[in-house]
């Protein structure tokens, strides 16, 4: 498994992705995207900032995630706990289906909080439909604290976050240097 700064040629694939995650939280009545968002256009803004993280296999693209700095509006109604050091905020994680069910997901959250610390981000923050039960199971049982609700346009959204401290990678490098 690799996960990597997605480039213009993995749109498609990610957009594929996309599509695949929306049928199958369909099927499992989780109404939280739609055809309105993500869009590729969402993908391919993200991929132009250099924020658009995949996680791949050797078939390919089995997962990805946003991570910038930008928090929604509606994060301004909640009481976050951690406010030092610069904030980053995780969006639109998604793993294929079929792949589901196999520790992939938190596999790519280490990746993206990996990635958030050497971009310099202290904090991560993001959000989860509250209709969607294994992503309030997987934010929490990750160390997410649960900051508040807010309403987006499909619905109640509940808001985590997350102090940064250290690395996997930073780990490494302190423990072979000691």
């Amino acid at each position: 498994m690799n996960l990597d700064i997605a480039n213009e040629t993995c749109l498609a694939s990610i957009a594929a992705l996309a599509s695949e995650c929306i049928t199958h939280m369909r099927r499992l009545g989780i109404e939280q995207w739609d055809e309105l968002y993500p869009t590729i256009d969402t993908f391919r803004q993200d991929c132009a900032g250099g924020h658009l993280l995949v996680l791949r296999d050797d078939k390919g693209v089995i997962g990805s995630a946003t991570l910038d700095d930008h928090q929604p509006s509606e994060y301004r109604a909640i009481h976050w706990e951690f406010l030092a050091g610069p904030v980053g905020v995780v969006h639109r994680l998604m793993i294929a289906p079929p792949c589901m069910g196999k520790g992939l997901a938190k596999l790519l959250m280490a990746g993206v909080e990996e990635q958030a610390y050497l971009r310099g981000y202290r904090v991560l923050r993001l959000d989860a439909f509250l209709k969607n039960p294994p992503a309030l199971r997987l934010y929490a049982g990750l160390g997410y604290r649960r900051a508040g609700n807010v309403d987006f346009r499909k619905g109640p959204i509940a808001c985590f976050e997350k102090e940064l401290r250290t690395t996997t990678a930073a780990s490494k490098t302190s423990n072979d240097a000691v």
